[in-house]
């Protein structure tokens, strides 16, 4: 037996080697770090003309080898380590990963255990994106292009961005514009849209930005969804914008061949939609007329149900655009399921012609998650979506971004474990950019974002504690991955697991408490690993 000096020593140089090793392994696909710069409200990576953080890392390829990609609130942005998964007897085999630590931290004394459970699978995930408004589309041409194309691939590249896969983009205007507008807003009272023709210069521009984003991502798999926010005024029941309105029944079939000849002129400018929706936010023409100052049209769920069923519906699917997949919904939680059944209320067909149910998290803090299993449970063919997100909404929240704030992160990253542990495939925030104040926007209904742009220079970018925790979804649970049971003994430690369409295995887990702590994750297929987790951390696993 060695001396237990000597067996000290030893176990030192085995720990060294095995960082080498890593570190060797590290520098195949080695990220540019974050440029961190400090706010009095957090922290922010920042993004130049020259330089901007990368996320890029070599997958694990051996059985039992797993990548450790972490954030946390003390300043950590896409920290990677590495380590193995062993068996449980030998505790030499179970590696304590630290990506951290700059500073001690109180621990927890009890180790919280994960534990997978490949025999229940949920849910397939389609993909995470966000919306390229007409904000979004302002924006981008105030930068300079080289900070422009960073931008690009820190979003949709697949391997040095964080991999969206989606994008939701207004039909016509919508809040986060100059001005609201429509196509064929003159002549007024034109049932035959004789004015729709060409594509607005503000769409063809947009067009333009998003085959840019594509050409520099080297990404030209997005699944693209449309949303219109309203029809041109005259088919509206109050001719205007915003307000108390309803869609005049004289124009139904009108109103159905609008979304028709959009697709046509998108698809001729290049621009191919995967689906579109029966229209943003209904109910805010219903019952939110009074705060809402922003272009609306207001639906009841059996008067939608009789547009889509006679006339939307059968449009579609006899149209060049039969495989555009249809959503409806598009509205907040405590919408489904009932708006669903309403629908057919409407017309007994209406929701089949429906692929899809579309829901908006502004009032998920109030509605229970189990609404969205009920849906997924009575509409078991439909694909559950959340295509809209964002914070400073509220008369009581600030307006606008707060740089660097972990609490709208930690808002992110909850909702989003939420909502893909309740039945949701896919995952839309709200824009990919906006300026300082969260703009711009016609109706100063300013909000927060992912990424603050500088539009006055046009030089900087700050990517918000918000972009790393959807990197850490996006970029991890890829497109045709299914979720399967994980237990945490822990409600502090918020977990959701995914067996890759490569076979792969990834968790994202967040520690929400103010305490560092232990995880231990239990794997029956390939043994238990370790890890110490700073408070306030957001991880994403990755393993062979």
């Amino acid at each position: 037996m060695l001396p237990a000096v000597a067996g000290a020593a030893l176990n030192l140089i085995v720990v060294a080697l095995l960082y080498l090793i890593v570190a060797a392994k590290c520098s195949v696909a080695q990220s540019v770090p974050c440029a961190l710069r400090q706010y009095r409200t957090g922290s922010v990576c920042v993004c130049n003309v020259t330089y901007c953080d990368t996320l890029e890392f070599e997958e694990p390829i051996t059985v039992g080898e797993f990548l450790l990609v972490s954030s946390s609130r003390d300043g950590v942005r896409f920290g990677q380590s590495r380590g193995w998964f062993g068996n449980a007897s030998k505790a030499d085999f179970i590696p304590e990963v630290k990506p951290v630590p700059k500073q001690r931290f109180a621990r927890s004394t009890r180790p919280v255990t994960i534990q997978l459970n490949r025999r229940r699978m949920f849910q397939t995930v389609v993909g995470f994106g966000g919306a390229f408004t007409g904000a979004v589309s302002y924006n981008l041409g105030k930068l300079k292009p080289a900070l422009r194309k960073s931008l690009y691939r820190s979003y949709y590249s697949k391997t040095v961005g964080i991999g969206y896969n989606l994008m939701r983009i207004p039909i016509g205007g919508c809040d986060f514009d100059l001005k609201p507008w429509a196509y064929n807003e003159l002549p007024v009272d034109d049932p035959m849209l004789t004015n729709f023709t060409v594509l607005d210069e503000r769409d063809t521009s947009k067009i333009a930005q998003i085959q840019e984003l594509m050409d520099v991502a080297d990404n030209h798999d997005i699944k693209f969804m449309g949303a219109a926010w309203s029809p041109p005024r005259w088919m509206k029941s109050n001719n205007d914008w915003s307000g108390s309105s309803r869609l005049k029944a004289a124009y139904y079939q009108t109103w159905a061949d609008y979304h028709i000849k959009y697709l046509q002129l998108a698809k001729d400018a290049g621009l191919n939609y995967w689906a579109i929706s029966t229209g943003n936010e209904p109910m805010n023409a219903v019952i939110g007329f009074l705060f809402v100052r922003f272009m609306s049209l207001g639906w009841t769920a059996p008067s939608q149900g009789k547009w889509v069923g006679e006339h939307l519906g059968p449009t579609l699917k006899n149209s060049d655009f039969r495989n555009v997949k249809l959503f409806s919904g598009d509205d907040q939680r405590y919408t489904f399921p009932w708006w669903f059944s309403q629908m057919n209320q409407g017309h007994p067909n209406a929701t089949n012609y429906l692929d899809g149910l579309a829901v908006h998290w502004y009032w998920d803090g109030v509605t229970p998650p189990a609404l969205l299993d009920q849906a997924a449970h009575l509409y078991p063919d439909k694909l559950v979506f959340n295509t809209e997100a964002s914070l400073g909404d509220k008369p009581f929240q600030t307006h606008g971004p707060i740089l660097g704030s972990w609490d709208r992160a930690e808002s992110y990253i909850t909702y989003i474990l939420q909502d893909l542990q309740h039945s949701v495939h896919g995952w839309i925030d709200w824009n990919l950019l906006l300026n300082e104040i969260g703009g711009p926007n016609y109706a100063k209904n300013y909000v927060e974002s992912a990424v603050v742009v500088n539009a006055t220079s046009g030089k900087e970018a700050y990517k918000q504690p918000i972009f790393y925790g959807l990197g850490h979804f996006s970029r991890f649970i890829t497109e045709g991955s299914t979720r399967f049971e994980t237990i945490s003994s822990d409600s502090g430690v918020i977990v959701v697991g995914f067996t890759r369409p490569d076979q792969k295995t990834t968790l994202v887990f967040y520690n929400k408490k103010s305490s560092s702590c232990e995880v231990i994750i239990k794997d029956p297929e390939r043994g238990v690993a370790q890890l110490h987790l700073p408070p306030k951390s957001v991880h994403s696993i990755l393993y062979a």
